[in-house]
């Protein structure tokens, strides 16, 4: 993981005109990189992410969480790769939409998620 990558994050973030208050943290132990992160939206509504990154020189993203939720925490939609529905096309990698359907999803990043995350939170 290199600082540009924590840098462009926080980039992203500060020029968001949606979000409030972020709150991200980065655990650095050489080879493996783990960043946590609440962001908190102008509506009190929450993206919690984390991203695990292992490796030397060019990293790999190992495991990833990116959860919205609304502030009553009602889930809006949730991508991960963890391995619970094997039989989806895209398997590990899938989507949560509300609090009961799953669908097929290739694997997203931060960026992306933020973008479809602020194209909700559009008037």
């Amino acid at each position: 993981m290199t600082d540009s990558y924590f840098q462009k994050i926080q980039a992203a973030l500060s020029a968001s005109p949606f979000v409030a208050q972020p709150v991200i943290s980065v655990d650095d132990r050489g080879e493996v990189w783990f960043i946590r992160a609440d962001i908190y939206f102008i509506d009190n509504s929450l993206l919690h992410f984390r991203e695990l990154f292992i490796g030397q020189g060019k990293l790999q993203k190992k495991t990833y969480t990116y959860h919205y939720q609304r502030e009553d925490g009602t889930l809006v939609l949730r991508y991960d790769n963890a391995p619970h529905f094997p039989d989806l096309p895209s398997a590990p990698h899938h989507k949560h939409v509300g609090e009961s359907d799953v669908i097929a999803a290739d694997a997203p990043d931060i960026f992306s998620v933020l973008k479809e995350v602020e194209s909700l939170l559009q008037p």
